[in-house]
């Protein structure tokens, strides 16, 4: 009897972007924000992310104030050929201040910060690399104009926007071809639909949705981060997941557990087929990059891959995002959706 684990199919990130599984995976989580980490099963995890097809490795040098590239070097030291490797820049943290998050977008911070990602994570060169975050105070062509010397440099093979809006999106489009644009999207957020989403289906770039299962709310994991999570984990600071809002939003999973139930399946991967669906409603390439430390949690995210919801499962879950309590982050000035307001 075979133990061989089945691949994801492959797909084209974005117009001339490279050829990568369907699903990713966020590598935030494996060292940094979610309070203490098994290093051996977090290795282990790693490793199975190519087993299952998974190829788009997503970083940023934020996490863990460039310990997560630095976790990362060795595995992408023993793969490079096979793996698209992406980080990004443009947010900055305090040693005295861990809530602290600073945005840098100017163009000598731009090749500055590529510098030190390229030495952490012992690369010669970045497959994508993506502005973090905005500031609206640095005009867009100046960034994106020192991220596409980066290119021409041989520094960076594509780029990415985070949390833009679709009009950001074309004037950033219009500086330099850009590749791929990751923001929050699940079944609990939808915000990007209201200008992201069709910008980049119109300009053909890929959407990488982070967060795909809610920061891991939308598995069942817990309930409310104030009372359920370590004193190290950064979702306590997130207005949904804590008193009030956690519970009301509690009670809106019960479509997922219902249609999960039905379907031999878990609340991920419910959450999760519903993301890579959105493929088919708005005519984009869509790669959800779910993170985990487990193994069997990876494995359970890529079988989501295989699950088609029907229209009437879909009419079920439509209804959710819109009934949430909280936002998304204390402070939503840096997303896309807070300057949409």
């Amino acid at each position: 009897m075979s133990n061989a684990i089945e691949q994801i199919r492959k797909v084209q990130l974005g117009n001339g972007g490279p050829l990568v599984g369907v699903q990713g995976f966020g590598a935030m989580g494996i060292s940094d924000a979610y309070g203490e980490t098994d290093v051996a099963a977090a290795r282990d995890t790693l490793e199975a992310t190519l087993e299952a097809g998974v190829t788009l490795i997503d970083t940023a040098d934020m996490y863990g104030s460039g310990a997560n590239e630095e976790f990362l070097a060795p595995f992408v030291a023993a793969h490079r050929d096979e793996i698209t490797l992406a980080t990004k820049f443009g947010i900055e943290r305090r040693a005295d201040d861990p809530r602290y998050r600073g945005i840098r977008n100017e163009p000598a911070y731009v090749k500055s910060a590529v510098e030190a990602s390229l030495r952490r994570l012992n690369v010669e060169v970045i497959d994508l690399y993506y502005m973090h975050r905005r500031d609206p105070a640095v005009p867009l062509a100046e960034s994106v104009g020192a991220m596409a010397e980066l290119v021409r440099e041989g520094k960076v093979r594509h780029l990415g926007l985070s949390e833009v809006t679709g009009a950001e999106l074309r004037e950033a489009h219009a500086v330099h071809p850009i590749t791929a644009l990751q923001s929050e999207w699940s079944v609990f957020s939808r915000d990007v639909e209201r200008s992201a989403v069709g910008a980049a289906a119109e300009l053909g770039v890929a959407f990488v949705p982070y967060s795909p299962l809610g920061r891991g709310f939308l598995t069942g994991a817990f309930v409310d981060a104030g009372t359920d999570l370590s004193s190290s984990d950064f979702r306590q600071y997130q207005p949904r997941f804590t008193g009030d809002n956690a519970k009301a939003n509690a009670a809106l999973l019960e479509p997922l557990r219902k249609l999960a139930a039905d379907r031999g399946a878990t609340t991920a991967q419910i959450a999760l087929a519903w993301v890579h669906q959105r493929s088919q409603v708005h005519d984009l390439t869509v790669v959800p990059i779910p993170g985990t430390r487990k193994r069997s949690r990876l494995l359970e995210n890529t079988a989501a891959t295989r699950i088609t919801l029907t229209a009437d499962e879909l009419s079920l879950l439509e209804p959710i995002a819109g009934q949430v309590a909280g936002d998304r982050y204390p402070d939503m000035s840096f997303t896309s959706v807070g300057r949409e307001a």
